[in-house]
């Protein structure tokens, strides 16, 4: 088996690939009532969401969850496309706290009290950049 990783790459996979992994698989077990309130979230920042089922919508997003935490725990998954998956993925979460209102302070980038859970996630934006551009600046060595 071939690894894709170099050392120094697999805290901030291993980190974020857990964290992303747990989360998908705990929306896999979303009842209807959960399924709803993520969905209408989802939709008032994104409202082309709201054509959806909520339960479908949950499971698609279940499922990229596991996909991206999965790309990031593998070994066999190289680092570019592992970083790629997680920057697209923090890309969105990032951009649903920048339009779901009460989620920042009015006129400010900085979180409210309500959106310092979704705020955090600028981390996993860090990470695959990092690792996207890790890969780059190697491959031009």
């Amino acid at each position: 088996m071939k690894i894709f990783a170099r050392a120094y790459q697999w805290p901030p996979r291993l980190a974020a690939g857990a964290y992303i992994l747990n989360s998908g698989l705990s929306k896999a077990q979303a009842d209807r009532d959960t399924a709803i309130g993520v969905h209408g979230m989802a939709a008032t920042a994104f409202p082309f969401l709201g054509e959806h089922d909520p339960e479908t919508f949950v499971g698609l997003f279940s499922k990229a969850e596991i996909a991206v935490g999965a790309a990031l725990l593998l070994p066999t998954v190289p680092s570019l496309v592992a970083g790629a998956a997680l920057t697209a993925f923090a890309g969105g979460l990032l951009g649903f706290y920048l339009k779901m209102p009460g989620l920042r302070e009015e006129g400010s980038l900085r979180p409210s009290q309500q959106g310092i859970g979704i705020a955090k996630d600028i981390w996993l934006l860090g990470i695959g950049l990092g690792l996207v551009l890790d890969e780059l600046t190697q491959r031009s060595r």
